[in-house]
């Protein structure tokens, strides 16, 4: 190596540069740090290139050797990096709000098409179904905001589940993701 030039780096990587690289992987059971040493190694041998002196005119024994000190630093650094990260511990992860946001979207799409259907309805029928069913009101209590009877009101919503029902089954072609999450609206209630 004394007094080398690239042409004689680029054969020397290509002879030993395979042994230098499963040396590096068996010493830090990591491909992709075993690359990364690797290349370092020959960097270090280009660096060194005027000064070292090699045994039995063979490369190889230096060249792992310099890999292996590469990998202790590596690993000693890993080791450091790990205890602060213990000390510091570890955030909690975030959440995708991509998730979130397509849900949101679908939902809104979904209530448009449920409230198009349900504006078809009489408007007894909807004011009924959509106090009772979509807002939890009782039916004593949307009788007296109605000004009907309680038995009025049942029946309302009876009739108005019923009807959308069967506005959602008559669109079904149009849209089957529409008919399924207004079925389970209606039947849910």
């Amino acid at each position: 190596m004394a007094g080398g030039d690239a042409h004689s780096l680029g054969e020397l990587f290509d002879r030993h540069h395979r042994a230098v690289y499963n040396h590096c992987f068996r010493v830090t059971a990591s491909w992709s740090v075993a690359e990364d040493l690797s290349s370092q190694v020959f960097i270090e041998a280009w660096r060194h290139r005027t000064k070292t002196q090699l045994r039995n005119d063979s490369a190889l024994p230096w060249l792992l050797t310099v890999g292996t000190n590469l990998a202790r630093n590596e690993m000693r650094s890993l080791g450091r990096w790990r205890r602060a990260l213990g000390r510091v511990g570890v955030p909690e992860p975030v959440p995708d709000p991509a998730e979130d946001v397509a849900a949101r979207i679908d939902d809104e799409r979904r209530m448009v098409d449920l409230n198009r259907a349900v504006r078809k309805l009489p408007r007894a029928e909807r004011e009924a179904l959509t106090l009772c069913v979509w807002s939890g009101v009782s039916y004593a209590e949307a009788a007296k905001v109605l000004n009907k009877a309680e038995s009025t009101v049942r029946s309302l919503v009876s009739r108005g589940r019923a009807r959308l029902a069967r506005e959602v089954s008559q669109s079904a072609d149009q849209s089957h993701a529409v008919t399924s999450n207004v079925t389970t609206v209606v039947e849910e209630s």
